[in-house]
Parts: structure tokens; sequence; C-alpha cells
């Protein structure tokens, strides 16, 4: 009897520390993608300023670098197909020197190419993180891993802020951003010793080959009310963070002229105070549920974005720090919606269309955000300024987590076999080929 106690307390221990092991990498990676993906934001004055675009010229340029989300969308596949691991190596080896391409490109052109392509491979590299996370790691990790992936993203993509002020004061050039990203490439063994080799993926496409399916599968009656609801909320969120999220630095320093140090303040605090989300987005997953999360503390994190936007009342005498409040609901309100989401999305599929469904959510989310820079361009003119178009934007948020109320099945505390539907697809598919 001891000795099978034993062994169950050393099976435990070693799930323990497989499974931080695999938080770990998925950390190191996420800040990694967090950072890069930033650096557009973070030094959009100074790109304008470098290429001497025009506010159009460069929500024109935004736009062209969504596409991005094609190339994603292509891996995540792939992700189906070979495995998270080997696209998350991938990722990690071919995204820093693209990151050197980015860093001494002379055109805008150049430089939007670039981006794309980091923008693709570490698309992919997030959407593979995320769904191994859901499953490798116990049931009762599951949203708590999303809480550290989602952290480890948002301190990435804080670094950013903290380095241009210093940049600007030492004289240097806004492209000194990009040498960390160009370092990377040194994270791709520490990462591949990491990641596990034998996963739930390799163990799960034994019973259902992934040469099998298809990208389309995702619309299969199975999962097809579950997927028309998660694009369609793709599509208003991608509207309303395109808008709020690519603008908020430029609209600080370049429209309402606060200083860079100002703004970095208000950016860096507000992102610390979004950190404090990740965990209380966990807890609410696991206690209430992942679409109460998503409902209720998601949709009204689009009432910050507006009041940033808006600016504040007239009544209102300390506009900066209207601002910055207005900027830390908007990030922490956010920060608990994100793990309910994630939890919920990797949750709802079975293993050969996982990283699929999140590449649909690119595909849907590049063709939105293409359209917002595209009517925020068309639109600055007409309703008088970028804030006034941004703040409209921000309201398309709240009928997203309406729809996600009334059509996103919960998932909490399930398996992830059951919460995926995994053997009636099995059922299904497999039927489907002795046909």
């Amino acid at each position: 009897m001891a000795t099978a106690h034993e062994s169950v307390l050393a099976a435990n221990r070693e799930e323990i520390a497989r499974g931080r092991t695999i938080i770990a990498a998925i950390v190191l990676l996420l800040v990694y993608q967090g950072y890069s993906l930033s650096i557009v934001g973070v030094a959009s004055p100074w790109i304008a300023k470098s290429f001497s675009l025009s506010q159009v010229r460069l929500a024109e340029l935004f736009a062209w670098m969504s596409v991005s989300a094609f190339g994603a969308m292509i891996l995540a596949r792939l992700a189906d197909r070979v495995g998270r691991r080997l696209i998350i190596l991938l990722s990690l080896f071919a995204s820093p020197l693209a990151a050197f391409g980015a860093m001494i490109a002379e055109t805008p052109e150049l430089f939007a190419g670039c981006q794309i392509v980091i923008s693709a491979l570490l698309g992919a590299s997030v959407s593979s993180a995320i769904v191994l996370l859901a499953e490798e790691l116990p049931v009762e990790w599951r949203a708590r891993g999303q809480a550290f992936a989602a952290s480890a993203s948002a301190v990435g993509g804080v670094l950013g802020y903290i380095v241009i002020p210093f940049l600007l004061q030492w004289g240097a050039s806004w492209r000194w951003l990009l040498a960390p990203c160009v370092a990377g490439i040194g994270l791709v063994l520490p990462v591949a010793r990491m990641l596990p080799v034998e996963s739930r993926w390799a163990r799960q496409t034994l019973t259902d080959p992934p040469a099998g399916s298809h990208f389309y599968d995702v619309f299969h009656p199975l999962y097809r009310r579950r997927t028309l609801a998660l694009l369609a909320c793709a599509a208003l969120d991608t509207i309303a963070g395109t808008a709020v999220n690519g603008w908020l630095y430029f609209e600080a320093v370049a429209i309402v002229g606060l200083p860079s140090q100002k703004a970095s303040t208000i950016v860096v605090t507000g992102m610390i105070v979004g950190m404090l989300g990740f965990p209380l987005g966990a807890w609410t997953s696991e206690r209430f549920g992942r679409v109460p999360t998503v409902t209720y503390v998601g949709g009204a994190a689009w009432l910050g974005a507006f009041a940033f936007y808006a600016g504040p009342p007239t009544a209102v005498t300390r506009p900066l720090l209207w601002m910055l409040l207005s900027y830390c609901w908007f990030k922490f309100a956010s920060g608990v919606m994100t793990v309910g989401a994630n939890s919920a999305a990797t949750e709802l599929y079975p293993a050969v269309l996982r990283t699929t469904m999140i590449g649909w959510q690119g595909i849907t989310a590049a063709v939105f955000s293409m359209l917002a820079q595209i009517l925020i361009a068309a639109l600055i003119g007409p309703l008088g300024g970028l804030n006034r178009v941004i703040s409209y934007f921000a309201f398309l948020g709240i009928p997203s987590a309406v729809i996600f109320r009334l059509f996103i099945d919960e998932t909490r505390g399930l398996p992830l076999d059951v919460a995926a539907k995994e053997s009636a697809w099995v059922r299904v598919h497999h039927h489907g080929h002795t046909q």
C-alpha cells in the first residue's frame, strides 16, 4: 500500500514539475512575443516621422500589416498537423531574422513587409502556446495557465514603453527597439529543452489523425454555432481593439501633446494595473465560469476605452488623471476578459482543430483590422478627428460580449475531451471517412 501511495505521490510531483516547466517555456516565448508585437504601436509617432507619413498614410500602412494573419492561419493549421512544438521553435528561429530586416529597412514598404513576417510567425506561436497550455495542464490549472500566458505577453508589451523614453533621452533611433527582437534567437534552445516532445496532441492524433481533417471542419454542425459566434466576436473586438490599442500612444503624444515620459507613464501604469486582471480572470473563470467572465467584465472594459479617447468632461480639472484612470480600467477589465476568452476558445474544439480555429480567428482579425484602419483613415475628416472616431469604435466591444454570452457553451470544470466534444467528433469524422 505504501509503495502504491509513493508511486502516486511521485507521479503527482512529476506532473507538477512538467506543468511548471511548460508554463516557464510559454512565459519566455510570450514575453518575447509581447515585446516584439508592441513595437509598431510604441514607435508609431517616430515611424511616421522617419518615413514622412501623415496620419492617413500611417493608418494605411498599419492596415497592410494586418495581412500577417493569413500567414498565421497557415502556420496555425500546420500546428494541428505537425505539432505545436515545431511551430513554436520555427517562429522563435525565423522572427529574429525578420526583426533584423525591419531594423535596417529604409522604406516603409520594406519595414511593413518585415513586420508582416514577424506578426505571422509570432501569431502562430501564440496560438500554439495557448493551445499547448490547455492540452498539457491539469484541468484545474488550465485557466491559471492562461493567466500566466497573458501576464507574460503583457510584461513583454510594456517593456517597449519603458525603453523608448531612454532611447529618446540618449538621442538614439527608435530602431534600437528592435535589437532585443533580434537577440531573441537565443531563446530557441532553452525553449526547445523545456517544451514536451511527447505531448497530448501526439497521443490524440493516434486515434484521430490530423491528415483526415480540413481547415473548414470548424464549421461542421457539431461546432458551427461556436465557430460563428467566436468569429463574430473576433470581428467586433478587432475593430474596437485595433482602434483603441493601435493608436493609444499616438493619441497621447501626437494629439494630446504629452511628453513621451508622461505618455509612457500612463501606458506602463495601465499595463501594470492590467496585469492584476489576469489572476482575477483565472479565479472568476474557475469560480463563476468562462462565459460570465467575458460577458460582464469584458463588456464593461470598453467603457474605459471610450472615456480615454472621448476625453474628460469640462468639470474635470485634471485631464491627465482622467486618462490614467480610464486606461487603467480598460486594461484591468481586458485582462480579466482575456483569461476567460482564451480558456474558452482553447477548450471548445478537438485536438486536430484547436489551433486551426485560432487561425480562423486570426484571419477574421486580419480582415477587420484592415477594415478598421481603412475606416479610421476615411472617417478622421468627416467625424472631426482621430480621437472621436476611436471613441465610437470602442463601443463595438459591447455587442461582442453579448454574443459570447448567448452562443458560447460553458466549459468550466469539464475534461478537455468533454468540453471539445472529442468523442462525438471522432465518431462523426471516422464515420464520414468510411462512407
